[in-house]
């Protein structure tokens, strides 16, 4: 099952809360994982959280000594991304909160990533040094600078090895741009630029220019009373620059091509599936709202996360998705108590396996799921410290609806809503995944024989 992951088998698990020196009991809201990515090699996975941290781990290289184990994958840099803001104009208090972290491909030694709260994206360069020069000409040691005319002789500075020093540097600041709060960024293929969308609008940056973007996409309408939808997340084709896809809360996807005009304000594509009138009810424009949408490595594909399901789109079919895959539909029954303690809102997120012919995503008591397109085979998976010993192998669960329980099944009236996995990413081109769970963040490979 999933070319090796019927047995998915935890190869490191790293508890963000030891990491941090908090405990689960006095877990603080600013500990709560809000991001997880990996990079485009796969070697560095990065978390951002709601205090404006983010943590970047490295794959240690396989050791000689057991050639055939993967690395596991061990702190390398942690810094501080955002800090609180305070809007004196809107009297509004900006959250440090990490919304989305987005790597750029490696082109040097050294690494780039972009990261946002509500209101400001920042280009980090995360940089190692192992060597320090000595001998400066108008400096001591300690940096003091040195009397002129004391300096008789002329001295040839070197390079002296060091502990190795890994350094996290803002080089741009893109601030200013956005009046409604960021949800998405995403870096273009031409590596030139990027966008970043809030509820109403989308912006397009070069990231060479720190102080004007361009707006692609605006749907405020005139009188704010008139508001129908928001948009809720956006992303580029992975190989077209001049076409990116954004959903909204209305369940709809548009395509636009930028080509067309400056102004994207006409879609190139629309996909909608009709409502089927047998399951109207009150909840359905809420269970509607799409809270992440993915272009498929191949760029093929569309895949769609609303609140029971995840939906996998064709570009040439703009009618209905030609895949459908229900994650937790035994919380149908459940809508009215989900709505009263705010979980219907929750934002899942999805992802593609390397070869896209997998996709993940999560649900709630740290259960994820993953569907096989191939097969339509699909698996319900938990996270947590009681399995999560090294070299142990994941069980299958499931969830039990009414009637008689089995041993091995969960009753859906124990299910703990207040353990959900939001955040989840696929290393893309290992069966290698990592999964937050409020403040932990359990990484998973499949077994090695």
């Amino acid at each position: 099952f999933l070319a090796g992951f019927g047995s998915l088998m935890q190869d490191v698990l790293w508890c963000f809360s030891q990491v941090k020196g908090t405990i689960d009991a006095g877990v603080t809201e600013s500990d709560i994982i809000s991001t997880v990515e990996f990079n485009h090699t796969g070697e560095l996975l990065a978390t951002g959280d709601k205090g404006g941290r983010v943590v970047i781990f490295q794959r240690e290289q396989e050791s000689k000594n057991q050639p055939h184990r993967r690395g596991e994958y061990n702190v390398y840099s942690t810094f501080q991304s955002h800090e609180p803001e305070f809007d004196y104009l809107k009297s509004l208090e900006i959250e440090e909160k990490i919304n989305k972290i987005r790597w750029l491909p490696q082109q040097n030694a050294a690494y780039f990533l972009l990261s946002t709260n509500d209101k400001t994206v920042k280009l980090w360069k995360v940089s190692e040094r192992d060597k320090r020069p000595e001998g400066y000409n108008l400096k001591d040691e300690d940096g003091r600078l040195r009397d002129p005319s004391m300096i008789t002789v002329l001295r040839v500075p070197v390079l002296r090895p060091m502990d190795l020093m890994v350094e996290a540097t803002p080089r741009r600041v893109f601030a200013n741009a956005h009046t409604y709060h960021i949800n998405s960024i995403s870096v273009n293929s031409d590596y030139e630029t990027y966008m970043s969308a809030d509820d109403l609008r989308i912006n397009l940056w070069n990231f060479e220019i720190t102080n004007q973007s361009f707006n692609i996409v605006d749907i405020k309408p005139a009188n704010m009373e008139e508001l129908t939808e928001v948009i809720t997340a956006a992303e580029f084709h992975p190989h077209h620059c001049n076409t990116f896809v954004y959903s909204s809360s209305k369940g709809t996807i548009r395509l636009c091509d930028m080509r067309t005009a400056a102004l994207c304000d006409r879609h190139a594509k629309f996909f909608e599936e009709p409502e089927d009138p047998s399951n109207r009810s009150f909840f359905s424009e809420i269970i509607s709202s799409i809270s992440d949408v993915k272009f498929s490595h191949s760029g093929r594909y569309i895949m769609t996360r609303d609140y029971l399901t995840v939906k996998v789109w064709d570009l040439n079919m703009e009618n209905r998705p030609i895949e459908t895959y229900q994650v937790h539909d035994y919380l149908r029954s459940k809508l009215c108590s989900l709505y009263e303690n705010d979980c219907i809102f929750d934002k899942f997120e999805c992802v593609w396996n390397g070869s896209d012919s997998v996709i993940m995503t999560g649900s709630y008591n740290n259960f994820f799921r993953m569907f096989d397109r191939n097969t339509k085979r699909d698996v319900t998976l938990e996270a947590s410290r009681e399995n999560s010993k090294p070299r142990a192998i994941l069980k299958p669960r499931k969830v039990c609806v009414g009637g008689k329980r089995r041993k091995d099944e969960i009753s859906v009236d124990s299910l703990d809503f207040s353990k959900k996995i939001l955040h989840t990413a696929w290393h893309p081109s290992e069966n290698i995944i990592a999964v937050a769970a409020t403040n932990n963040l359990y990484i998973f490979q499949d077994k090695v024989n």
